[in-house]
Protein backbone atom coordinates (compact mmCIF):
# COMPACT_ATOMS: atom_id res chain seq x y z
CA UNK A 1 0.00 0.00 0.00
CA UNK A 2 1.20 3.50 -1.08
CA UNK A 3 1.83 5.65 2.06
CA UNK A 4 -0.64 8.96 0.55
CA UNK A 5 -2.34 9.41 -1.84
CA UNK A 6 -2.56 13.34 -2.51
CA UNK A 7 -5.84 14.66 -4.80
CA UNK A 8 -5.72 17.80 -6.13
CA UNK A 9 -8.99 19.26 -8.08
CA UNK A 10 -7.87 21.60 -10.43
CA UNK A 11 -10.29 24.79 -12.31
CA UNK A 12 -8.36 27.15 -14.65
CA UNK A 13 -5.29 27.51 -12.26
CA UNK A 14 -3.08 26.40 -15.05
CA UNK A 15 0.57 27.81 -13.52
CA UNK A 16 -0.47 26.94 -10.29
CA UNK A 17 -1.28 23.42 -10.49
CA UNK A 18 1.70 22.90 -11.86
CA UNK A 19 3.99 24.05 -9.40
CA UNK A 20 2.17 21.84 -6.95
CA UNK A 21 2.15 18.89 -9.06
CA UNK A 22 6.47 19.86 -9.19
CA UNK A 23 6.22 20.70 -5.14
CA UNK A 24 4.67 17.42 -4.73
CA UNK A 25 7.21 15.29 -6.98
CA UNK A 26 10.15 17.12 -5.84
CA UNK A 27 9.37 16.46 -1.83
CA UNK A 28 12.43 14.71 -1.09
CA UNK A 29 10.28 12.48 1.81
CA UNK A 30 10.53 8.91 1.88
CA UNK A 31 6.72 8.59 1.94
CA UNK A 32 5.28 6.34 -1.22
CA UNK A 33 2.85 8.40 -3.08
CA UNK A 34 0.26 9.10 -6.08
CA UNK A 35 -0.97 12.05 -7.65
CA UNK A 36 -4.50 11.81 -8.51
CA UNK A 37 -5.76 15.05 -10.28
CA UNK A 38 -8.93 16.06 -11.00
CA UNK A 39 -9.66 18.31 -13.87
CA UNK A 40 -13.44 20.58 -13.73
CA UNK A 41 -13.85 21.13 -17.36
CA UNK A 42 -11.39 23.59 -17.02
CA UNK A 43 -11.27 26.09 -19.97
CA UNK A 44 -7.80 28.23 -19.48
CA UNK A 45 -5.44 25.80 -21.31
CA UNK A 46 -4.74 24.00 -18.53
CA UNK A 47 -5.88 20.30 -19.45
CA UNK A 48 -3.86 19.68 -21.95
CA UNK A 49 -1.08 20.34 -19.57
CA UNK A 50 -2.29 17.83 -17.04
CA UNK A 51 -2.59 15.44 -19.83
CA UNK A 52 0.75 15.42 -20.67
CA UNK A 53 2.06 14.45 -17.53
CA UNK A 54 0.61 11.40 -17.69
CA UNK A 55 3.71 8.67 -18.03
CA UNK A 56 6.14 11.44 -17.10
CA UNK A 57 4.77 11.48 -13.89
CA UNK A 58 4.64 8.38 -11.59
CA UNK A 59 1.90 7.06 -9.90
CA UNK A 60 -0.28 10.12 -11.63
CA UNK A 61 -3.72 9.90 -12.18
CA UNK A 62 -6.47 12.72 -13.93
CA UNK A 63 -9.58 12.21 -13.83
CA UNK A 64 -11.57 14.81 -16.16
CA UNK A 65 -15.28 16.18 -15.94
CA UNK A 66 -17.24 17.66 -18.35
CA UNK A 67 -18.65 20.53 -16.21
CA UNK A 68 -17.72 22.36 -12.95
CA UNK A 69 -18.84 19.39 -10.17
CA UNK A 70 -17.52 22.20 -7.17
CA UNK A 71 -15.18 21.13 -5.19
CA UNK A 72 -16.49 18.46 -2.55
CA UNK A 73 -17.65 16.35 -5.24
CA UNK A 74 -14.71 16.81 -7.15
CA UNK A 75 -12.26 15.67 -4.12
CA UNK A 76 -14.61 12.69 -3.60
CA UNK A 77 -13.55 11.44 -6.84
CA UNK A 78 -10.26 11.33 -6.00
CA UNK A 79 -11.18 9.67 -2.72
CA UNK A 80 -13.10 6.68 -4.22
CA UNK A 81 -9.75 5.66 -6.26
CA UNK A 82 -7.41 6.75 -3.44
CA UNK A 83 -5.06 3.76 -2.71
CA UNK A 84 -3.12 5.50 0.15
CA UNK A 85 -3.35 4.49 3.26
CA UNK A 86 -3.88 8.70 4.36
CA UNK A 87 -5.38 10.72 1.82
CA UNK A 88 -4.18 13.93 1.20
CA UNK A 89 -6.21 17.32 -0.51
CA UNK A 90 -3.57 19.63 -1.99
CA UNK A 91 -5.00 22.81 -3.60
CA UNK A 92 -3.75 23.91 -6.60
CA UNK A 93 -2.77 27.16 -5.82
CA UNK A 94 -1.34 25.45 -2.29
CA UNK A 95 2.88 24.02 -2.88
CA UNK A 96 4.63 21.93 -0.71
CA UNK A 97 7.75 22.32 1.26
CA UNK A 98 9.92 19.48 0.93
CA UNK A 99 9.87 17.17 4.31
CA UNK A 100 5.72 18.08 4.23
CA UNK A 101 4.55 14.49 4.00
CA UNK A 102 7.00 12.88 5.72
CA UNK A 103 6.14 15.23 9.02
CA UNK A 104 2.23 14.93 8.76
CA UNK A 105 3.08 11.20 7.89
CA UNK A 106 4.78 10.40 10.99
CA UNK A 107 2.48 12.58 13.23
CA UNK A 108 -0.74 10.67 12.08
CA UNK A 109 1.15 7.03 12.22
CA UNK A 110 1.51 8.19 15.90
CA UNK A 111 -2.29 9.09 16.54
CA UNK A 112 -4.97 6.63 17.46
CA UNK A 113 -7.78 9.14 17.23
CA UNK A 114 -6.70 11.19 14.39
CA UNK A 115 -9.22 12.88 11.95
CA UNK A 116 -7.49 14.68 10.58
CA UNK A 117 -4.01 17.19 10.96
CA UNK A 118 -3.09 20.26 8.63
CA UNK A 119 0.76 22.16 8.50
CA UNK A 120 0.83 25.98 9.06
CA UNK A 121 -0.17 28.03 5.66
CA UNK A 122 2.44 30.34 4.55
CA UNK A 123 1.77 33.59 2.70
CA UNK A 124 3.83 33.73 -0.68
CA UNK A 125 5.93 36.72 1.07
CA UNK A 126 6.61 34.40 3.93
CA UNK A 127 3.86 35.66 6.60
CA UNK A 128 1.67 33.15 8.11
CA UNK A 129 -1.64 32.98 7.21
CA UNK A 130 -4.82 32.00 9.09
CA UNK A 131 -5.60 28.81 8.60
CA UNK A 132 -7.47 27.45 11.44
CA UNK A 133 -11.00 28.55 12.98
CA UNK A 134 -14.28 27.55 15.53
CA UNK A 135 -17.06 26.63 14.60
CA UNK A 136 -19.42 29.76 14.03
CA UNK A 137 -22.28 30.39 16.43
CA UNK A 138 -24.95 32.83 17.72
CA UNK A 139 -23.23 33.42 20.48
CA UNK A 140 -19.84 33.32 19.12
CA UNK A 141 -20.95 36.18 16.61
CA UNK A 142 -22.52 38.07 19.27
CA UNK A 143 -19.41 37.83 21.51
CA UNK A 144 -17.49 39.03 18.06
CA UNK A 145 -19.88 41.55 16.37
CA UNK A 146 -21.89 43.23 19.51
CA UNK A 147 -19.12 42.81 22.29
CA UNK A 148 -16.45 43.69 20.04
CA UNK A 149 -14.51 40.68 21.08
CA UNK A 150 -12.36 40.31 18.39
CA UNK A 151 -11.21 37.79 16.29
CA UNK A 152 -13.21 34.90 17.54
CA UNK A 153 -14.74 34.08 14.55
CA UNK A 154 -11.98 34.91 12.03
CA UNK A 155 -9.34 32.39 10.80
CA UNK A 156 -6.45 32.59 12.74
CA UNK A 157 -2.87 30.65 13.76
CA UNK A 158 -2.38 29.25 17.01
CA UNK A 159 0.47 30.53 18.80
CA UNK A 160 2.03 26.92 19.47
CA UNK A 161 5.30 25.59 18.58
CA UNK A 162 3.70 22.08 19.61
CA UNK A 163 1.25 20.05 17.90
CA UNK A 164 -2.05 21.56 18.85
CA UNK A 165 -6.02 20.13 18.62
CA UNK A 166 -8.06 22.66 16.96
CA UNK A 167 -11.71 22.88 16.18
CA UNK A 168 -11.48 22.96 12.08
CA UNK A 169 -9.01 23.70 9.64
CA UNK A 170 -8.64 25.10 6.24
CA UNK A 171 -8.41 22.20 3.69
CA UNK A 172 -5.89 24.06 1.64
CA UNK A 173 -3.57 21.13 2.72
CA UNK A 174 -4.96 18.26 5.03
CA UNK A 175 -4.57 14.58 5.73
CA UNK A 176 -7.65 12.95 6.40
CA UNK A 177 -7.37 9.28 7.85
CA UNK A 178 -9.27 6.29 6.64
CA UNK A 179 -10.79 6.44 10.48
CA UNK A 180 -12.42 9.61 9.48
CA UNK A 181 -13.48 8.03 6.10
CA UNK A 182 -14.84 5.04 7.45
CA UNK A 183 -17.22 6.81 10.56
CA UNK A 184 -17.60 10.26 8.50
CA UNK A 185 -17.68 9.23 4.90
CA UNK A 186 -16.60 11.44 1.84
CA UNK A 187 -17.19 15.23 1.97
CA UNK A 188 -20.96 16.31 1.79
CA UNK A 189 -21.53 16.97 -2.23
CA UNK A 190 -24.21 19.46 -1.32
CA UNK A 191 -21.49 22.04 -0.93
CA UNK A 192 -20.66 23.03 -4.22
CA UNK A 193 -17.70 25.30 -2.97
CA UNK A 194 -16.77 27.22 0.81
CA UNK A 195 -18.14 25.51 4.25
CA UNK A 196 -17.23 21.94 2.94
CA UNK A 197 -14.16 22.03 5.28
CA UNK A 198 -15.85 23.32 8.22
CA UNK A 199 -19.09 20.80 7.74
CA UNK A 200 -15.93 17.81 7.77
CA UNK A 201 -14.42 19.02 10.93
CA UNK A 202 -17.97 19.61 12.47
CA UNK A 203 -18.59 15.95 11.77
CA UNK A 204 -15.19 14.43 12.56
CA UNK A 205 -15.48 16.39 16.21
CA UNK A 206 -19.46 14.94 16.76
CA UNK A 207 -18.09 11.37 16.35
CA UNK A 208 -14.79 12.05 18.77
CA UNK A 209 -12.11 12.12 16.07
CA UNK A 210 -9.33 14.67 16.78
CA UNK A 211 -8.26 17.49 14.29
CA UNK A 212 -4.85 18.50 15.15
CA UNK A 213 -2.50 21.44 13.54
CA UNK A 214 0.98 21.39 13.05
CA UNK A 215 2.72 25.05 13.44
CA UNK A 216 6.12 23.06 12.54
CA UNK A 217 4.94 21.52 9.63
CA UNK A 218 4.34 24.40 6.68
CA UNK A 219 2.84 24.57 3.12
CA UNK A 220 2.82 28.07 0.78
CA UNK A 221 -0.58 29.15 0.26
CA UNK A 222 -0.35 31.21 -2.98
CA UNK A 223 -4.28 31.58 -2.89
CA UNK A 224 -4.20 33.16 0.40
CA UNK A 225 -1.66 35.97 0.10
CA UNK A 226 -3.91 37.35 -2.87
CA UNK A 227 -6.80 37.43 -0.90
CA UNK A 228 -9.12 37.82 -3.70
CA UNK A 229 -10.99 34.71 -4.67
CA UNK A 230 -12.58 36.31 -7.76
CA UNK A 231 -9.16 35.62 -9.34
CA UNK A 232 -9.67 31.77 -9.14
CA UNK A 233 -13.51 31.22 -9.00
CA UNK A 234 -15.36 34.16 -10.31
CA UNK A 235 -19.03 34.22 -10.31
CA UNK A 236 -18.89 31.41 -7.70
CA UNK A 237 -18.61 33.86 -4.40
CA UNK A 238 -22.87 33.43 -5.20
CA UNK A 239 -22.16 29.66 -3.51
CA UNK A 240 -21.00 31.34 -0.37
CA UNK A 241 -24.73 32.00 0.69
CA UNK A 242 -26.37 28.54 -0.30
CA UNK A 243 -23.36 26.64 1.66
CA UNK A 244 -23.72 28.81 4.56
CA UNK A 245 -27.39 28.37 4.43
CA UNK A 246 -26.74 24.73 3.72
CA UNK A 247 -24.30 24.69 7.23
CA UNK A 248 -26.38 27.01 9.44
CA UNK A 249 -29.81 26.12 8.35
CA UNK A 250 -32.08 29.23 7.07
CA UNK A 251 -32.52 30.91 10.83
CA UNK A 252 -28.93 31.28 12.31
CA UNK A 253 -27.81 31.88 8.59
CA UNK A 254 -29.92 35.27 8.44
CA UNK A 255 -29.39 35.66 12.34
CA UNK A 256 -25.72 35.45 12.21
CA UNK A 257 -25.45 37.62 9.48
CA UNK A 258 -28.03 40.49 11.16
CA UNK A 259 -25.62 40.32 14.20
CA UNK A 260 -22.66 40.96 11.46
CA UNK A 261 -24.23 43.58 9.62
CA UNK A 262 -25.61 45.07 13.04
CA UNK A 263 -22.11 44.98 14.75
CA UNK A 264 -20.61 46.37 11.81
CA UNK A 265 -22.86 49.30 12.30
CA UNK A 266 -22.06 49.76 15.92
CA UNK A 267 -18.37 49.68 15.30
CA UNK A 268 -18.37 52.67 12.76
CA UNK A 269 -20.71 54.53 15.18
CA UNK A 270 -18.84 53.60 18.36
CA UNK A 271 -14.72 53.37 16.95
Amino acid sequence: MLDVSIIIVNYNTNKLIMESIRSVVEDKSKASREIIVIDNASSDGSLPTLENLKGKVQNYSLIVNNQNLGFAKANNQGLAIAKGKYKLLLNSDARLITGTLDTLINFANDRENLGMVAPKLRNIDGSTQGSVFRFPTVFRAISQYWLFNKGILDKYAPDARDPIKVEAVVMACAIITQLAINKVGYLDERYFMYFEDIDYCRKLKKVGLDIYYLPACEVVHVHGASGDYNSLYGSEWKQLIPSSILYHGKLKHYLINFIIWSGQKLQKIFY
